[in-house]
């Protein structure tokens, strides 16, 4: 822990035992004595807590006679704050189970955490929001069978409905790992019916069934090859880049977006951004260009630059 934290912890340590040996503050904090004792004077003398020795009890306590300061106060970055919040509205949200005896106490333990800012739990709840925009409904059991194959690395069988063909069809899985991907959830696994890689969207399964059967091994480098080389959920070996135009405007927020982590990007003279990122599937890059309409274009290459441009002649065929 860092320097501010375990100034809390000392404070929070004293004022739960009223007065605490030197050897517990060691232990807890997992500090040496010289970094106590520095962290000691700096909480005396610069933030005026009054911690003092007592002989008798053989330990340190605050002087009651004297004024007691307030802590400087902890804030959370970006990062912290999304992870708390979230974790949050998760274990709030969780269907009954096995952890339901188990939720209150964490949801007490993230409050806590989150107390030690400076804006009290209850308030950072009602200011800060975490928004699941597209997140569909799963299946809790359906999940849960999916998680046991995968962990206890046995074969999974299920019905997956496909909604671009409307139709269901039996699969039998190796299941490999599960991937929380745009609020949804993924299971990459080997599909021993197409003979390769998949990702399914769990919810999407309509029925699923454990196998005694072992799980087949994937190595994680060609689970990469096939699923994360290109922008998206959906895979393939076969990667091309996209070269995407915005508009000067529009590079004012897509100039500061990561749509891959190997994406390229440079500004170009008039303002403009141009974006360069790997595909192997187009599906789910088609959407993302196309709801930026008339603020991108498609310099390359030629059947993806067709194909939005198809996608926008039915757009302005079905608006007559």
């Amino acid at each position: 822990m860092d320097r501010t934290e375990r100034f809390y912890r000392i404070r929070q340590l004293i004022e739960r035992h009223r007065v605490v040996p030197i050897e517990r503050f060691l232990g807890e904090l997992e500090i040496s004595l010289a970094t106590f004792k520095r962290d000691l004077e700096y909480l005396r003398s610069r933030l005026n807590i009054p911690i003092v020795w007592d002989r008798e009890a053989a330990g340190y306590r605050f002087d009651p006679s004297a004024r007691m300061q307030e802590l400087p106060g902890l804030w959370f970055n970006a990062a912290e704050i999304h992870a708390l919040l979230t974790m949050q509205h998760l274990l709030q949200n969780l269907e009954p189970g096995l952890l339901g005896p188990h939720i209150e106490p964490l949801l007490a333990r993230l409050s806590a955490v989150i107390d030690s800012s400076d804006l009290p739990a209850d308030a950072m709840q009602r200011r800060i929001r975490i928004l699941h925009a597209t997140r569909r409904a799963l299946p809790l059991a359906h999940f849960q069978t999916a998680a046991r194959a995968l962990l206890e690395r046995r074969r999974l069988r299920v019905e997956y409905y496909n909604r671009a063909r409307d139709d269901c069809t039996g699969r039998e899985l190796s299941p490999q790992r599960l991937v929380h991907y745009r609020d949804n959830w993924y299971l990459d696994a080997w599909c021993h019916l197409r003979g390769g890689i998949r990702s399914f969207a769990v919810d999407a399964v309509r029925a699923a069934e454990v196998l005694p059967g072992p799980a087949c091994e994937i190595p994680e480098t060609e689970l990469d090859a096939v699923l994360a080389s290109g922008y998206g959920i959906f895979g393939g070996r076969d990667t091309q880049w996209a070269v995407l135009r915005f508009t000067p405007l529009r590079a004012r927020w897509v100039a500061q977006e990561q749509w891959h982590p190997q994406q390229r990007g440079r500004r170009e003279d008039d303002g403009s951004y141009v974006l360069e990122i790997p595909f192997s599937d187009d599906r789910e890059l088609l959407m993302d260009i196309l709801r930026h309409g008339d603020e991108v274009e498609v310099l390359g290459p030629a059947l993806l630059r067709e194909r939005v441009r198809e996608r926008l002649s039915a757009a302005l065929r079905r608006y007559g």
